[in-house]
């Protein structure tokens, strides 16, 4: 019988040196918690029987809403997490100790959530190792010439490199020996071990090691972040959506348009708050993630949106986006009416869409036109706006 797999993943750190106000495991890279792309290989893995996050104290509402942008399926998979401690040390033996807990036997692979391009292949290796091996780490040929310095920064001796190798996770153990090796170090009171085959080796066990992969990137310092987007950038796809929205005008004295509040001598006749600029930019949005139209997610049967302020629609869409791993790179409007005049407004509407779908105003163009004296709109009897949406979408596996 094969023995069961776990998968660890510790992000309990907080990730000081890489910068902003968030755990580096919380920060979004494309547009996605770091922790859901670490995640997701592990969750595709069938012969992974259970995921674990150890997870920082306190950090229970970031987990919840990084997990959020995984799948149902793949949220169903993992097990609920535990918080970590003061050490990394103390946070993986928290993990190994709830798994020891729930019964579990087998083999663990212990990863670092602040490692997001943990590939598939690099999994199936540690799998692989974990079942010839008591403990099998990955590891990478080191290409510079390696120097000891001392606390001057002087240089003490240059160092083989044909013997030296840099190490990464997932590590890969039988859980029995690493649990007791765990166990053992904090009873000892022996601290400080920076990775699990180093508390392996001190508990007297040979440590195997495999191909690592040089893709394999850890996120310490701000640069790392700046690295991963760009490297992110270059696998996303372009996609286009178009939309259209149409109103008739009606008693009342304002319109909406683009979320801004508009004097007007007529108002218009919708479900919602009628705005045919917002509702054709939530269009053209999903019709570039290839998700519906505004109707599919937001019927006008449903009466929770009569009179909704269609900020929520544009809002939704964008967070599709972003849930999706993409980013909005555009978004071009044009209002097609004899009236109201929309110059007048035009930045205050640009200002407002960047708001609610979370971008620069460079990133969203306005124009107005009329039709002409032709039509339902030259006529005066309506409104309409057409709208563009530009994309980017991670590249298909």
């Amino acid at each position: 019988m094969t023995p069961a797999v776990a998968a660890l993943i510790v992000a309990a750190g907080r990730g000081l040196r890489a910068g902003a106000d968030a755990p580096k495991q919380y920060r979004r890279l494309g547009g996605r918690p770091v922790l859901c792309r670490t995640l997701a290989p592990f969750l595709a893995e069938s012969r992974i029987g259970t995921v674990l996050v150890v997870i920082g104290v306190g950090d229970g509402a970031r987990y919840v809403e990084a997990i959020s942008h995984l799948s149902e399926s793949d949220q169903a998979r993992l097990a609920s997490p535990v918080d970590g401690g003061e050490t990394r040390q103390d946070s993986v033996r928290a993990g190994l100790e709830a798994l020891a807990a729930s019964g579990f036997a087998g083999h663990v692979l212990v990863h670092d959530a602040a490692r997001p391009f943990v590939s598939t292949a690099l999994i199936e290796r540690a799998l692989v190792a974990s079942a010839e091996h008591v403990a099998a780490i990955p590891a990478l040929a080191v290409s510079d010439t390696v120097k000891r310095v001392d606390t001057a920064g002087l240089i003490e001796a240059t160092l083989p490199r044909e013997q030296l190798v840099s190490v990464q996770t997932p590590q890969a153990f039988a859980f029995q020996p690493l649990l007791a090796a765990h166990r053992a170090a904090h009873a000892a009171g022996s601290s400080g071990f920076t990775d699990d085959s180093a508390i392996m080796e001190w508990a007297g066990h040979r440590v195997a090691t495999f191909a690592g992969d040089s893709m394999n990137l850890k996120l310490t310092h701000p640069d790392d972040f700046a690295l991963a987007e760009q490297r992110i950038a270059r696998s996303l796809v372009t996609r286009t959506g178009t939309g259209y929205d149409v109103h008739a005008f009606a008693d009342g004295d304002h319109v909406w348009l683009g979320g801004i509040r508009v004097p007007h001598s007529r108002g218009v006749t919708a479900h919602s708050d009628g705005d045919v600029a917002l509702h054709a930019l939530t269009d053209a949005v999903l019709g570039a993630l290839a998700d519906g139209d505004i109707g599919s997610h937001f019927p006008p049967s449903d009466p929770q949106w009569r009179g909704a302020s269609s900020d929520r629609f544009l809002a939704f869409a964008a967070e599709r986006v972003r849930q999706r791993g993409g980013r909005i790179d555009h978004l071009d409007l044009t209002i097609v009416c004899e009236g109201p005049k929309v110059g007048p407004h035009r930045d205050p509407i640009r200002v407002r869409i960047a708001e609610i779908a979370g971008l620069r105003i460079d990133q969203v163009g306005v124009k107005a036109t009329t039709s002409e004296r032709l039509g339902f709109t030259g006529r005066g009897e309506g409104l309409a706006a057409l709208a563009t949406a530009t994309i980017r979408l991670p590249e298909p596996e």
